[in-house]
């Protein structure tokens, strides 16, 4: 079995890697000049082998410093002027079938290679931010593959061990993050190549909702399903990416930015498969992805959240549709022209895979499409069972040697827990999740690593970028791992080269993707969980936060001639009898609480009710006079519990 490996090449003592130590490093007075040069003549000389197509020449790259450096200029206050650019000077790759001019795009096919006039949108936005482009990074070629190992500009492997895939389709661009090259880099992800070689690589991948980023400038692979994707090493580096390339753009006729919940319940019901689909297609697991997989579920119970098995085979069903459905014409209506004219050039497994598009008809489309409906109903009905998904990143990682075996039934083995989300219209972050046991022996042989790095990916609804982000601050911080393949401690240890923690405190001072006010509610009766007017919060997009009680100084009455049974909840005078109270705390969207305050009849009303922690939340309360007469049932400690009585 290959052993694990050191870095491709050590970070330099020194550089900095996060985005705090760039900033903290331009605040002190460094020049983009001397640490961009810096890194050009690291990259020239000793680069992640196969991971760049290319690299930014020394005269554009002394211009884009210099023209850095005129903007600060030209505003009185140097700190303020860092301010308005929070990427200055941060160096980042660009995954090379998104445009960006002075480089041609290629998509890893030579015959394809064209110079661009224009940006691609992310691209703009990102160089108003101040981040400088170091180069364009190797895909699986038109972006078709999750291995990395279809491009005839070479093949990257794992930073971890040469024998094992990188991971596609962008390949070139998390290696180059996990080997500390570039603070991030920008990949796409149709079916989980924003993804899976995150998971092989230590990183972090950050995979937007469908049409949260612009894809105008972007070469598609599908254009209905495509996602722009962050690569970096820490969730909250990948979330201040996030936070400056989303947002609506007319260019894009796919555009959809909408906002979604800030946060995620504290304690989270987590879905995992109840049946995990692990190792190798032959149902080998020589790297003990079960077992890390096992370690990481434990994990999230150990953080105080619930962990509820699920059956993923709906989900299967749907990731079946992307490959083995008429998805791949959207791909094929990208190449045909260069199919028809030069059909040599495209890498033959790519060739073989896009070719299958002849073999659908129009129909087979608008079948698959009310399949991919049906789906989508039917699948929605998880939310009411869970607040996220926890998945394997991948089954298994592959060795070069096993995909040159078999190159399609082992790539698409690797989107077994990736194809599905973007079909779905969901948002993703795959993390560094520990080590693969199968390769331990490697800290006997005195290696840096324990071997492989396994990753696990959080899925969420659509929308629910912000909240998602914020939860992966929580697993990052508990995890605390190493930085990629950098050879540094991550955030949170003593030994890290950066203060920029990642806990869930991190986010008060900094960029964040965009999310929807919302307003916490309580409910004490007929709104609860599985109660007749639950109905009414979740229509509203109303989210379940936490059961939990009311302060010990409330009482509750059953109200008399109400449909359905309504409780009044009435904060009790001073030295009453009083309890505390079972509630419900919901989230609901600001811009649906008036809809949702016009269905509350008389003499119900939203106050504001006092938690068993202290906390103050809207929530229902009842005007005094209807008490007079009403049933007192504060004994009971809960509507949930009176109405059971009742039965």
């Amino acid at each position: 079995m290959p052993s694990a490996s050191v870095p491709i090449s050590p970070v330099p003592e020194g550089q900095p890697l996060t985005l705090t130590d760039w900033r903290s490093a331009y605040g002190a007075g460094a020049s983009p000049a001397h640490l961009l040069g810096a890194l050009h003549q690291r990259l020239h000389g000793a680069a992640s082998e196969h991971a760049w197509i290319a690299l930014i020449d020394a005269h554009a790259l002394s211009a884009a410093a210099a023209a850095l450096e005129v903007r600060v200029a030209a505003h009185p206050d140097r700190a303020a002027a860092l301010r308005a650019m929070p990427l200055f000077g941060v160096p980042f790759a660009a995954k090379d079938n998104i445009d960006v001019i002075g480089f041609p795009t290629t998509a890893a096919c030579p015959a394809f290679a064209h110079e661009v006039d224009a940006n691609a949108a992310v691209i703009t936005r990102l160089q108003q931010a101040g981040a400088v482009c170091m180069g364009k990074t190797n895909l699986d070629q038109f972006a078709t593959g999750l291995v990395g190992a279809r491009s005839p500009y070479g093949r990257p492997s794992s930073a971890f061990s040469s024998a094992h895939i990188s991971g596609g389709s962008s390949s070139g661009s998390a290696v180059v993050v996990a080997a500390g090259e570039v603070c991030f880099a920008l990949g796409t992800d149709t079916a989980g190549s924003g993804r899976v070689p995150a998971g092989f690589n230590n990183i972090v991948g950050m995979k937007p909702t469908p049409g949260r980023v612009s894809n105008a400038g972007v070469l598609p692979a599908c254009r209905t399903l495509d996602c722009v994707a962050v690569l970096a090493l820490t969730v909250s580096d990948a979330a201040e990416v996030m936070a400056v390339i989303e947002g609506a753009d007319p260019l894009d006729a796919y555009s959809a930015f909408q906002t979604g919940p800030s946060h995620l319940p504290t304690k989270l019901r987590i879905g995992v498969p109840s049946v995990p689909v692990l190792g190798n297609s032959q149902g080998a697991d020589p790297l003990g992805y079960a077992a890390a997989f096992a370690h990481a579920v434990s994990q999230a119970e150990v953080m105080g959240h619930t962990v509820v098995p699920l059956d993923f085979e709906p989900l299967h069903a749907v990731a079946n549709l992307l490959y083995s459905g008429p998805w791949v014409a959207e791909r094929h209506a990208v190449v045909q022209p260069l199919m028809d004219s030069h059909p040599g050039a495209l890498d033959p497994t790519v060739a073989r895979v896009i070719g299958r598009a002849t073999s659908f008809t129009a129909t087979d489309t608008f079948r698959a499409q009310y399949l991919l409906k049906v789906a989508q109903r039917d699948t929605a009905a998880l939310w009411h069972h869970v607040d996220v998904l926890m998945v394997p990143t991948a089954p298994t990682h592959p060795t070069h040697a096993e995909v040159d075996a078999d190159p399609v039934a082992v790539n698409a083995h690797m989107g077994t827990y990736t194809n599905f989300v973007n079909l779905l219209g969901w948002c993703a972050l795959a993390l560094p999740g520990g080590w693969a046991a199968g390769l331990a022996a490697g800290l006997a042989a005195g290696l840096d690593t324990p071997g492989l790095p396994f990753g696990v990916t959080f899925i969420a609804p659509g929308a629910s970028d912000a909240a998602l982000a914020r939860l992966g601050l929580m697993w990052e911080s508990q995890l605390n791992g190493p930085l990629g393949a950098s050879g540094r401690a991550g955030t949170g240890s003593a030994q890290s080269t950066s203060n920029h923690a990642t806990s869930s405190h991190a986010t008060d001072n900094q960029a964040w993707p965009a999310s929807e006010p919302r307003m916490a509610i309580a409910v004490v009766g007929a709104h609860l969980s599985g109660m007749p007017l639950n109905g009414q919060l979740t229509q509203r997009g109303a989210r379940f936060l936490a059961a939990t009680h009311t302060s010990p100084h409330y009482q509750l009455f059953a109200l008399p001639n109400t449909t359905p049974p309504k409780p009044g909840l009435q904060r009790a005078a001073v030295d009453a009898p009083a309890a505390s109270i079972a509630v419900e705390v919901w989230d609901m969207p600001v811009q649906a609480v008036g809809s949702f305050l016009a269905l509350i009849p008389p003499p119900l009303g939203l106050g504001s009710v006092e938690l068993i922690d202290g906390r103050w939340v809207h929530g229902f309360i009842c005007e005094a006079h209807a008490l007079s007469g009403a049933r007192e049932v504060t004994s009971f400690g809960g509507w949930r519990a009176y109405i059971k009585s009742l039965a």
